[in-house]
């Protein structure tokens, strides 16, 4: 145990040069490697934001600009509702004729420091520095003012909603869409000495309230004021409880102090995990990573109730948290497995806040995008089911699974599968019903089907291998719960993604309502905009691969193990096959390429450890490690493509780590490269799991030989039951492939058989 000194120094301008003074010795701990700026400049698309929050907390915030880049930045950020979202309210400080005040004043900004629990800026053309740290529900700002002789201002912006001013505090709303507002209750440790609207050149004290559009107040401070300090709460109930949100969480106007406990908060999260090693760019990357795992889902529990955009109402929460705020598409890959292992029973309050969204909803169907305004029923498929199962095979068993089975055969059988719609079932579902596939249409065949949208399409390749894999899910629930007739059902027609498998090109080829394949088409460029007409996002060789439950057959299809590895190798060495302006102006989200692969979309994302399965676990090897190196840096491209909140960089940290659930709903993980020497992982029941390489070095990517728990350990991938007893994986790693390593039919890793 290690005693630290912590002293706040004031360097400079800065709030918060703190020196943590071991007594015994100086070592960097988990989130002092994390990098919030890692992938903030995009390739393409959305870039990664530098988050500052608690983990999994209500009260998010990043710098209020339009990219890394902006010149300038917008106010200071308060709450950021949604992931990717702009804040809610906006706190601008100012000094100058009261006349040029905006109801956002835009700053130039230099110096900036951004750690998950901390920011400091300076506002430069005021000369003017900021620092701010967070809770759960509450934030603090410290405003430090250089011009002594002018009077400081500051300017509470609401964009849609409501502002009351009363002695030294500020509270309203703002609307955020559908039937949510945001509330908010501002305080300074100084009292102004004018507070109201703004009036030309003047404050209208005689009108403290604000509302409509842009609505704000201003409250202007004595002349030699040097500092001001603000702190806040939030709340999605009422102004009420915004109040007592920050009155339960920050008691007085110690920033440090806060920014203390917020660090402490993130060292005990990211501390789950344990990793060493030489290359220190590699713990940044792992524990970025990891960080931005814990940015979704978010607890909107206040104080044992929380507002609810799924029904309109005040609900209590009956001592379990309700969170929101999940893109399930893109994280039902890798994102819920890994909180299944080092958050179980947040993972089982986020599976029962699913089934209480469903249960507040009309049509009782399982959530597919759950934000903070309601379901945005966004994307394709109804992945809910995956975590669902994933979860219980796994052992979690704090949720209803006969209620959950119930809102997901809603969802699955009662909904449209048309990609981002929540019509009901139409003709084109009550097609896949009967035949297998969800039906492309024709080229220049116009759209008559009401449930497709304009713009997305109907995505037939991508929604027929999404839906066949949550009938699997589904088969599987139904299974646990003895409902034999369901499980033979569902498990039978998880098994018709072949309907769609073109046995002359083997790839899955979208087909017409007639059963005839779609002609001409080209695997690469044919779909338009997104392949939404064919697949969705990403193109015809990324989806080849995508039939998680039965990876085994995919094999056999494609003509056997030798056969599968030729084509998987001719999938990285296929050229984009035109300029890559062309190739990405239609394929936006098909990034960080190598060949017809694209590491920075999240089906993706299994295909490096398919090799496994052909007893080729070396290539395995070799291509996780060079997509990790190509793709994923500690610099401000360092993520190919669209993070989406934990989505992709999950990825990044069950690769380091060693071992990826390449199946939500098999309760197994597929063996990879470890990068680091050893890693621990806390699994919270007294017990630890320890991946351990000897022979280690940085670039000993290959396997030689393993054990599990002091047993010769022959197969390329391992159980869950394995992982959560305990125990240790032993690697001896090399420079050079053993390929006789896990090579054998018996070491490949298990896939769906109907029984």
């Amino acid at each position: 145990m290690r005693n630290f000194l912590y002293t706040t120094l004031i360097v400079g301008n800065s709030l918060l040069a703190t020196v943590e003074c071991a007594i015994a010795q100086v070592a960097k701990m988990p989130v002092d490697y994390v990098n919030p700026y890692i992938g903030n400049i995009s390739h393409l698309l959305v870039p990664t934001y530098p988050t500052v929050h608690l983990p999994n907390s209500m009260l998010r915030f990043y710098p209020e600009r339009d990219s890394y880049t902006s010149n300038t930045m917008s106010g200071l950020p308060l709450v950021i509702t949604s992931h990717r979202g702009s804040s809610a309210f906006n706190l601008s400080p100012f000094q100058g004729d009261v006349k040029n005040i905006k109801s956002t004043v835009r700053f130039g900004y230099d110096n900036e420091i951004i750690k998950p629990y901390y920011y400091e800026v300076d506002l430069d053309d005021f000369g003017i520095h900021v620092g701010f740290a967070p809770s759960h529900q509450s934030g603090i700002y410290q405003i430090d003012f250089s011009q002594t002789k002018l009077p400081p201002y500051l300017v509470l912006n609401t964009r849609d909603g409501e502002l009351t001013a009363d002695a030294k505090s500020v509270s309203g709303f703002q609307k955020i869409g559908n039937n949510t507002k945001v509330y908010i209750y501002l305080e300074t440790d100084l009292t102004p000495i004018k507070v109201g609207t703004h009036d030309g050149a003047n404050i209208n004290t005689n009108k403290t309230v604000a509302n409509g559009q842009n609505a704000y107040l201003l409250l202007q401070y004595p002349t030699n004021t040097s500092k001001i300090k603000a702190r806040y709460g939030v709340s999605f109930i009422s102004v009420a409880q915004a109040k007592q949100n920050l009155r339960r969480e920050i008691k007085d106007y110690n920033l440090s102090d806060v920014a203390q406990k917020g660090k402490a908060i993130w060292n005990a999260s990211l501390g789950k995990i344990k990793v060493e090693g030489a290359e220190e760019n590699a713990k940044t990357i792992f524990y970025t990573s990891l960080y931005r795992t814990y940015e979704r889902m978010i607890n909107i529990s206040e104080d044992g109730q929380y507002f609810s955009a799924f029904d309109g109402k005040i609900h209590s929460d009956n001592g379990k948290p309700f969170y929101t705020d999940d893109w399930i598409w893109d994280t039902y890959r890798a994102t819920h497995p890994l909180r299944v292992i080092i958050e179980p029973k947040m993972e089982g309050d986020m599976i029962n806040s699913y089934l209480r969204m469903a249960q507040q909803m009309d049509d009782h169907w399982m959530p597919t995008f759950p934000e903070v305004t309601g379901d945005s029923r966004r994307m394709n498929s109804n992945h809910g089911v995956a975590t669902v199962i994933d979860a219980y095979n796994k052992g979690l068993r704090s949720f209803d699974l006969e209620q959950a089975y119930a809102y997901c055969k809603a969802g699955i059988t009662e909904k449209t599968l048309s990609p981002w719609s929540a019509k009901k079932a139409g003709v084109l579902d009550q097609f896949f019903k009967d035949n297998g596939y969800f039906p492309a249409l024709p080229a220049g065949e116009k759209e008559n089907a009401p449930e497709v949208h304009g713009f997305e399409k109907r995505q037939p390749i991508a929604v027929t291998l999404g839906t066949v894999y949550d009938e699997w899910c589904l088969g599987n629930i139904a299974k646990q719960l003895g409902k034999k007739d369901d499980a033979k059902m569902f498990l039978e027609k998880s098994l018709s993604y072949r309907t769609v498998f073109n046995p002359e090109t083997k790839f899955f080829h979208p087909k017409d309502a007639n059963g005839a394949f779609i002609k001409p088409l080209d695997y690469r460029f044919s779909g338009g905009l997104g392949a939404r007409e064919t697949y969705d996002e990403n193109n015809g060789w990324l989806y080849r691969w995508d039939v998680l439950h039965n990876v085994a057959d995919l094999v056999k299809m494609i003509g056997g193990k030798e056969a599968f590895v030729d084509e998987l190798e001719k999938m990285y060495n296929t050229s984009l096959g035109k300029s890559r302006f062309d190739f990405y102006s239609q394929l936006p989200d098909h990034t960080g390429n190598v060949g017809q692969f694209s590491m920075g979309n999240e089906p993706a994302m299994h295909i490096p450890y398919l090799y496994n399965y052909a007893g080729q676990p070396w290539r395995t090897q070799k291509r996780v490690r060079s997509l990790l190196t190509q793709w994923f840096r500690n610099d401000l491209m360092g993520i190919p493509g669209d993070e989406d909140g934990g989505g992709l960089t999950s990825f990044v940290v069950f690769s380091q780590i060693g071992f990826y659930p390449i199946t939500p709903g098999l309760p197994m993980y597929v063996i990879g490269s470890p990068t680091f020497k050893n890693v621990k992982i806390d699994l919270g029941n007294g017990k630890k799991f320890e991946v351990d390489c000897q022979n280690y070095a940085p670039d000993n990517k290959y396997i030689q030989s393993a054990k599990l728990n002091g047993k010769i350990w022959d197969q390329s991938w391992f159980s869950h039951n394995d992982l959560m007893k305990g125990g240790k994986l032993e690697l001896i790693m090399g420079r050079k492939p053993n390929k006789t390593w896990a090579a054998s039919e018996a070491a490949t890793p298990p896939s769906f058989e109907m029984k």
